[in-house]
């Protein structure tokens, strides 16, 4: 069974991120941990002592909370009925970031999924800040999701690749297994920067094809473009249903990143993508600081 993680503000957005989850594991067995997280205003002495719960001062943030996380899940009763689907809540006394990060090394989750904005929806913004944190910190693969993007059938997976640096072969598998799952055509996709390719490349070529021949991808190369715009324009003219990236230091999404206005050259990435790191680190012990977890 898989364990996904969902977080929620209880915005739209967030809302959709859940609803295309529930889709995009749909055929799967899953346990789906709808978590939110907060702070209060004003930081109070006696959540020193151990969080809301240790306090005998009412706290509306809890109140709150917890009438968010109950209303979600009525609302998802009401909209999907499937038995392979469990679902627990955590409120939890944190920042996001901390606590997702916190929850992946303890509780061995498989995805986050989120959306790629927060409550305001800016439409400046390519990547909330929270999604940007969590991509950056996260052990496990995330998926985020674009405001208003409805689920559709995946036919077509899109890998953007340099060929520059080898992949390991449980960050493939990870690809590999979405790709068979979904039944979808993966497309590996070279933008060539003007240059010639090295031994180094031409054997990465040959690692992916071998690791993927089951599957028969298609080569794609792109010249005479310029990352990351290039990703963007043949999103734009192919109309994948996904992109898969791997997360790693000068990766097209790092370089997509570093970009200071994104919505100016049009860089707002319009279809649901996963990041997968690069290395997975060791989970260690921690205290569970969940205010409360609650199956249903």
């Amino acid at each position: 069974m898989k364990k996904i993680l969902l977080p929620t503000d209880f915005s739209n957005n967030a809302w959709n991120a859940i609803c295309y989850a529930l889709e995009f594991f749909k055929n799967e067995k899953c346990e789906f941990h709808i978590l939110h997280t907060y702070t209060p205003i004003f930081y109070r002495i006696d959540y020193i002592i151990g969080g809301p719960t240790f306090s005998a001062v009412p706290d509306k943030g809890v109140d709150i909370a917890q009438a968010g996380l109950d209303k979600t899940l009525v609302d998802i009763k009401l909209k999907y009925k499937n038995a392979k689907h469990i679902f627990k809540i955590r409120s939890t006394f944190n920042t996001l970031t901390n606590e997702v990060k916190e929850l992946t090394e303890t509780k061995k989750f498989d995805f986050i999924v989120m959306g790629t904005q927060g409550a305001t929806g800016a439409k400046e913004i390519f990547l909330g800040t929270n999604t940007i944190h969590i991509i950056r910190k996260s052990t496990i693969p995330v998926l985020a999701v674009p405001s208003g993007y409805e689920f559709k059938k995946i036919k077509c997976i899109v890998f953007p690749t340099d060929y520059r640096q080898s992949y390991q072969k449980k960050n493939l598998h990870i690809l590999y297994t979405l790709a068979n799952t979904l039944k979808a055509q993966l497309t590996i996709l070279h933008i060539k920067e003007e240059y010639d390719l090295n031994d180094e490349q031409k054997m990465n070529i040959k690692v992916l094809a071998d690791h993927f021949k089951k599957l028969e991808p298609s080569f794609v190369e792109e010249r005479g473009k310029l990352m990351p715009q290039a990703i963007h324009e043949y999103i734009e003219e192919n109309k994948p249903d996904l992109l898969v990236m791997m997360n790693r230091k000068h990766s097209f999404l790092e370089r997509l990143r570093e970009k200071s206005n994104v919505d100016a050259i049009g860089l707002h990435i319009a279809i649901p993508f996963i990041t997968i790191p690069e290395s997975q680190q060791v989970p260690v012990k921690k205290i569970d600081k969940e205010r409360n977890s609650e199956t249903v």
